[in-house]
């Protein structure tokens, strides 16, 4: 059992969380004469550390969630989807979102192609809330933050916010408030060639220098709001306005994340240096949530497809999932922390 745990904690510290490289970049900047103990000097290392962690980290699950989802285009995921009905189909449309694209803009368009086909409308947005929310890389990601037992139970809420959610707009009977275009636009069955193993790897490094291109500058601004936070703030100020000593901290943080845009590697930076100040983790992981699932911009593209009733029902319940996410997380925090 010890050489279990010793192995474990080797990868979750040299592996996830790469302290090798912080230790490395901390070497390296001293020998320059740069003192990481003062506020420039570590906001340098968190700044150069952070980017080249995250970018090591994306570049390889980008791969691998890649590979995954050449085997499930939309057409088969379509036609998974409509072999499955009632909480089943919502369940099973909440997982195929976790091999899908990392952020909430990019899974709006095969929401609306899914929805073009007939699938009923809550299971199309189980699949919408899930996607960005707890897709396989904020597994890996979380767990080189805050290790394996919150990056599980996340993940396992995230999915339960996507499927009470769809089932919710499903009962609610919101297709009446999807927009006409989409309703009528109907869709193309085509078959999809069998791609070999050879195509699957083309496939997967083509998605990680596309996505490596569209989603590296959030990781910059992440990355550079962490390292203010770190080094600049003061912990007496995080801890009063996320701390234990604020009911409210997590309802702040989950509005404070809507208007922002990131996907999960970009927040991740910020949810680190908000985590070494003090502030709880239920409401890191609220604003985190808020983020990549209730983006003002990809609420905006939301609106296009679906009515103002059925994009407000879709934000108040998701805003309401995460805020009890939060306070979950808040109330069982000393058993993870």
């Amino acid at each position: 059992m010890e050489a279990i745990q010793t192995g474990w904690d080797f990868f979750q510290n040299q592996i996830l969380g790469m302290s090798w490289l912080n230790t490395s970049i901390g070497t390296g900047l001293g020998a320059i004469g740069l003192d990481i103990h003062t506020a420039i000097g570590g906001s340098v290392h968190f700044f150069v550390y952070d980017v080249i962690k995250i970018t090591i980290l994306l570049c390889t699950l980008i791969f691998m969630v890649s590979y995954i989802q050449s085997f499930f285009p939309p057409e088969r995921s379509k036609k998974i989807l409509s072999k499955f009905h009632g909480i089943g189909a919502n369940v099973v449309s909440a997982l195929l979102g976790t091999v899908t694209p990392f952020c909430s803009c990019s899974s709006i368009p095969l929401f609306m192609g899914f929805t073009s086909a007939g699938l009923p409308i809550g299971v199309t947005f189980s699949f919408l809330i899930s996607s960005p929310m707890v897709d396989l890389g904020s597994l890996v990601l979380l767990m080189s933050i805050f290790g394996l037992p919150v990056a599980v139970v996340y993940v396992i809420l995230g999915l339960l916010i996507a499927v009470v959610g769809g089932t919710l707009l499903d009962r609610l009977g919101m297709e009446a408030y999807v927009e006409e275009f989409i309703l009528n636009a109907g869709s193309v069955d085509i078959e999809s060639e069998e791609l070999s193993k050879r195509d699957r790897v083309i496939f997967a490094k083509e998605q990680v220098v596309a996505t490596f291109k569209k989603v590296f500058p959030y990781i910059l601004v992440g990355v550079g709001i962490g390292a203010l936070i770190h080094n600049w703030i003061p912990e007496h100020v995080i801890v009063s306005v996320l701390g234990s000593n604020n009911p409210f901290g997590v309802i702040m943080a989950t509005i404070v994340g809507v208007p922002m845009y990131a996907d999960i590697f970009g927040t991740i930076p910020v949810a680190e240096a908000l985590l070494g100040k003090g502030a709880q983790l239920g409401t890191i992981l609220s604003f985190m949530m808020a983020v990549t699932t209730l983006s003002l911009p990809s609420m905006i593209m939301l609106r296009k497809a679906v009515k103002p009733k059925l994009l407000g029902a879709f934000i108040a319940i998701c805003a309401v999932g995460i805020i009890v996410v939060g306070y979950f997380f808040n109330g069982i925090q000393h058993f993870f922390i």
